[in-house]
């Protein structure tokens, strides 16, 4: 069976476009441009960056940056990947101490460079940054007996749940432009749901909201929340390793 083509953008970050180039000798390189995209969008966010603003940072045409990349796109998938710092080291922890750092070092990049949660990622990680923090998560869970899919499985669990704190957390720390009709925090949102909520509908809701139940969670950016359901799916994931141990 032939083996199937990389995607154009897949082949441009790990080095393995097979197509030469006509033209002028290239004067640029891939990593300079995706490195100014990122400085753009640290400073600006995504809204900021354009091929012309890339364009603009190198000193060049704009049409000279096609050469490298195929689409802004495109540039968008590499800045995803080069933008994620190296996952931790696993140092031959145990499997439950490296993925709670490997989850909390997660939210903790996306929350430095929030314009990575403003992307529209659709598609499973195919970079050798973010491969490597998969990489490192399978590899925690090697001696547990678990199957690679399994393993797979819970490392998309838990980076999902640092995306979803992260973008809480940011939502929450950033709060609501000056025209916005948005919910400032918990506290106010408590506040909404005591004017709206019906007791007989919805009860255990109800007290918890008269017990100011979100106004003692007010501080979500704080680490009791995340640790708390971090927690959680590592119980899981231990009583998972422990039901493969005695089957």
């Amino acid at each position: 069976m032939a083996q199937r083509r990389l995607p154009a953008v897949v082949a441009r970050m790990w080095g393995r476009e097979t197509s030469a180039r006509h033209g002028p000798r290239p004067s640029l390189e891939l990593g300079s441009i995706v490195d100014a995209a990122i400085r753009i969008a640290d400073r600006e966010g995504l809204v900021g960056v354009t091929m012309g603003s890339v364009a603009s940072q190198l000193g060049v045409a704009a049409m000279s940056l096609y050469r490298y990349v195929g689409s802004k796109d495109e540039l968008l998938v590499m800045m995803a990947d080069a933008a994620a710092p190296e996952p931790p080291a696993l140092d031959g922890r145990a499997w439950r101490d490296y993925l709670s750092e490997w989850t909390r070092a997660n939210r903790d990049f996306l929350l430095a460079r929030p314009w990575l949660l403003a992307l529209d990622q659709r598609t499973p990680p195919t970079g050798p940054r973010l491969l490597r923090w998969l990489d490192r998560a399978l590899a925690a869970l090697a001696g547990t007996g678990l199957a690679h899919g399994a393993r797979i499985n819970i490392a998309t669990v838990l980076s999902g749940y640092a995306t979803q704190q992260a973008a809480l957390a940011h939502a929450l720390s950033a709060g609501p432009a000056a025209t916005d009709d948005s919910i400032a925090g918990l506290t106010e949102y408590g506040e909404i749901l005591g004017q709206v909520l019906d007791a007989d509908r919805y009860p255990e809701l109800t007290r918890a909201v008269g017990g100011d139940a979100l106004g003692a969670a007010e501080e979500w950016i704080d680490d009791a929340d995340f640790t708390f359901g971090l927690g959680l799916l590592l119980d899981g994931i231990e009583a998972l390793v422990a039901r493969q141990v005695h089957d």
